[in-house]
């Protein structure tokens, strides 16, 4: 199929050729896959180069074209879309059907910070479970989790396998599922930890979660969680309340 030039019009050259290769990362190619050339769109669709980097370079801040230097523009994985919700990890990827992964960086007892001893509940000199992870999803790097535990509700919690759910194992085991929590999520530049465990620059923008998860009334989990924004997207519905959709 033989590419059309682009018209002038009240839309910008630069955004309709966005729309053509949105289309083109969604629809037409799959994750890896290599962009046309810079030179080649130029001559499809008639446009200058300033257009062409100016429509690929949106693509790439908006995390559907990833830039490798000497080889080229390629199609970037999807990023996983998250609706708020409670579920795990694990839960969460298989349900989306990817493949979830998990490597253990860290399992130790340790005083609490003061952070962690308010959020559950602790004195300052109490001694939890420290759990710090890295989540992968279809062997990619997603996450990495920096959990603290209540040791005195889930003893031998760190003896066993952390490569799983958590959740399932305060469930089944401990018979203390996980039944709400308490989360804020901000942006965050990665520290230099951070950017080499998810494979990115340093000051990279991520998504920082502040989580305590309560089993009843009894919180027994603080973590905190770093994404890579451009593999992680938040859905959410925002719904009025009734008197507000009333005075509409």
């Amino acid at each position: 199929m033989i590419a059309e030039h682009l018209q002038d019009s009240v839309i910008p050259k630069h955004e309709q050729l966005r729309a053509i290769l949105l289309h083109k990362c969604t629809k037409e190619l799959e994750h890896g896959d290599l962009m046309t050339s810079e030179r080649q769109l130029m001559q499809d669709y008639g446009v200058s180069r300033i257009t062409v980097r100016e429509a690929i370079g949106q693509l790439v801040n908006e995390g559907y074209l990833v830039r490798v230097r000497g080889k080229g523009t390629f199609v970037a994985p999807r990023p996983v879309q998250s609706k708020l919700h409670l579920a795990s990890f694990t839960e969460e990827m298989r349900a989306q059907g990817h493949a979830p992964t998990t490597v253990v960086l860290l399992r130790e007892e340790d005083t609490v910070p003061a952070a962690t001893a308010k959020a559950l509940h602790l004195a300052l000199d109490t001694r939890a479970y420290h759990v710090k992870r890295l989540r992968l999803a279809d062997g990619e790097p997603m996450s990495v989790d920096d959990g603290w535990f209540n040791a005195t509700l889930l003893p031998g919690l760190i003896d066993l396998d952390l490569t799983g759910s958590i959740y399932r194992a305060t469930s089944d085991r401990y018979d203390m599922p996980i039944e709400r929590a308490e989360q804020s999520v901000s942006a965050d530049g990665a520290s230099s930890e951070i950017a080499t465990l998810l494979g990115i620059k340093r000051g990279a923008p991520v998504m920082h979660f502040d989580r305590v998860s309560f089993s009843g009334q009894v919180p027994i989990e603080h973590t905190r969680s770093w994404y890579r924004s451009d593999r992680y997207q938040l859905q959410m519905e925002v719904q009025g309340n009734e008197r507000a959709r009333r005075s509409v």
